[in-house]
């Protein structure tokens, strides 16, 4: 007997130490592989910097392998220099000193995209279109482009000095800075006597407590049903999706559940406080750009049949990533787990570990979707966003549309517009024309040389490699001729989509006379998706008939 249990026990030591050992061997496998590369990219790197023939930026070629390297991972793994790193504090965070504009940067000059209502720039008379070419002494075509942006950012009382372009005119303006405040609830409202709309932008360190403040005013109004509209929302903190599902829902409930590879970011997100209101009805509003904390806030009130869920089937972004500091100041955010709402559904749409090649990613939906129960015991499914229970605006989009949209042509096109309709009637009441989107292709085939399709980049391409040959002699005409043609065909296709586009043209349109406000109003009286939440709210039946 003795012999028996002395060979058990050796039995299992010898099994002990050879899984401890492999498990030693494999980590030092992988720590040995990831040492090497990283010798192979140093040596690499210093044999460039040493011996090429001209001479190199360590920083920008740094730079290049670092983004070539997180591309072939998913598009929400990025590295962050140290201006990133406090760009997305303040983005997080929600304020900063300055003057409250959106820019971007082309040929040497600051193109304002937006100017927001009441801040600095708007107090001073600055449009959005307005091209700034200097700043205080600084000719901006003068330094690298990576220093224009955080120029017009300071110390909230001191004055920055401004050369804008406007419409061929150069002006001057003297501009104080102050502390911006970035809102996650730019618009708040009773749509009648009975329903109140808040609508939110992100989910920033401040969103929770935003719409609590809105809600808590609008029932003072005498609010009895709320629609919350998060269309276009991309998302953000994950905290702040859960602080505002609590609202709603009671104390102690899975809101969002976490599955990481480090176990100790594996978690399980319930709700902690006593709700706000448990029995108001509630329809939640989505589209194909609502996003991450977007969807999870949506899929939990569906979970729970707390809410209805109206408009579109939303983005399908079912990763959770994190900040991680890195040397010198920089940061890396990576991808480190896949969000579940409390039904088990991941709404993960592209499965990003099986891209290809050339960088196609299939979709998780492509192998059939998995069916789930809420808490009353209605199928919902997996695999592509959070679907709507009510759908409503569904339009066939394409990435030429989506690319049009949001075009620099496009930013001209209402900038052309708005200089001249200076005296335009109830901008409230503005809708889009056909003859105004007949002026649209007409601009784009005529007047605009920004927006190119991939197929007219290819064009270009294929014959600078034929003058490259000197093979291009003679057919620059024919060139021309084709090129004309191959753009008026791409502009005639989006016909196919012009109820979206217009209805866009409007939103940018009327931002420009009413600000920002003025759309969401806008948006009340015509928007199909807030009709159609208002007539069920207002269907008591039909409302519990969708719950139940």
């Amino acid at each position: 007997m003795k012999k028996v249990k002395f060979s058990i026990k050796k039995i299992f030591i010898t099994c002990f130490l050879t899984f401890t050992i492999g498990i030693s061997l494999s980590f030092k496998s992988d720590f040995f592989e990831v040492a090497k590369q990283i010798d192979i990219y140093t040596t690499l790197f210093k044999e460039l910097n040493m011996y090429y023939i001209d001479e190199v930026n360590p920083a920008e070629l740094t730079e290049v392998a670092i983004d070539n390297m997180l591309k072939s991972l998913d598009p929400y793994t990025n590295f962050y220099d140290e201006q990133g790193v406090i760009d997305a504090k303040i983005h997080n965070k929600g304020e900063y000193g300055g003057i409250g504009t959106i820019t971007s940067y082309k040929d040497g000059f600051l193109v304002f995209q937006k100017v927001h209502k009441g801040m600095p720039a708007d107090k001073a008379g600055l449009k959005a279109g307005d091209k700034v070419v200097q700043i205080d002494e600084i000719k901006l075509n003068e330094i690298p482009a990576a220093e224009v942006q955080t120029l017009l950012k300071g110390t909230p009382k001191t004055q920055v000095h401004l050369v804008v372009e406007r419409q061929g005119k150069k002006m001057e303006f003297d501009v104080t800075r102050e502390k911006i405040e970035i809102h996650a609830v730019p618009f708040y409202k009773m749509i009648d006597d009975k329903i109140g709309y808040i609508v939110f932008t992100k989910f920033n360190e401040k969103a929770s407590k935003e719409v609590k403040a809105a809600y808590t005013e609008l029932m003072e109004q005498g609010m009895e049903k709320l629609i919350i509209d998060v269309r276009g929302n991309p998302g953000g903190l994950l905290h702040e999706a859960v602080n505002i599902a609590n609202f709603f829902l009671p104390k102690g409930e899975v809101i969002v559940t976490t599955k990481a590879k480090v176990k100790k970011w594996s978690d399980t997100y319930k709700t902690t406080k006593q709700p706000l209101d448990l029995q108001i009805p509630i329809a939640i509003l989505v589209d194909n750009r609502s996003a991450s904390a977007s969807e999870i806030l949506a899929g939990s009130l569906q979970d729970y049949d707390r809410g209805v869920v109206i408009g579109q089937r939303s983005f399908g972004k079912g990763l959770v990533q994190r900040f991680r500091k890195l040397s010198y100041g920089t940061q890396m955010k990576l991808t480190i787990s896949k969000y579940y709402t409390p039904s088990g559904r991941c709404i993960q749409e592209l499965d990003y570990a099986n891209m290809d090649k050339d960088g196609n990613v299939p979709k998780f939906s492509d192998n059939g979707v998995n069916s789930f129960k809420t808490k009353n015991g209605r199928t919902v499914y997996d695999g592509g966003g959070v679907a709507p229970d009510i759908k409503v605006g569904e339009r066939i989009d394409s990435d030429m549309m989506e690319g049009l949209i949001h075009s620099e042509a496009m930013f001209n096109f209402v900038t052309d517009y708005y200089y001249k309709n200076q005296n335009l009637q109830n901008p409230m009441d503005f809708k889009i024309s056909k003859n105004d989107f007949v002026a649209l292709k007409d601009y784009l085939i005529e007047k605009d040389t920004t927006f190119r399709t991939p197929a007219d980049v290819a064009f270009a391409e294929a014959l600078e490699i034929s003058s490259e040959d000197d093979l291009s002699k003679g057919i620059s005409k024919e060139y021309k001729a084709l090129r004309t043609k191959l753009k008026k065909e791409t502009v005639d296709k989006f016909d196919d989509f012009q109820d979206r586009i217009q209805d866009k043209m409007e939103d940018f349109i009327i931002e420009r006379y009413i600000y920002q406000d003025g759309v969401y109003e806008h948006k009340i009286k015509y928007d199909e998706v807030i009709q159609e939440a208002v007539k069920t709210l207002n269907d008591s039946k039909k409302y519990e008939d969708i719950l139940k």
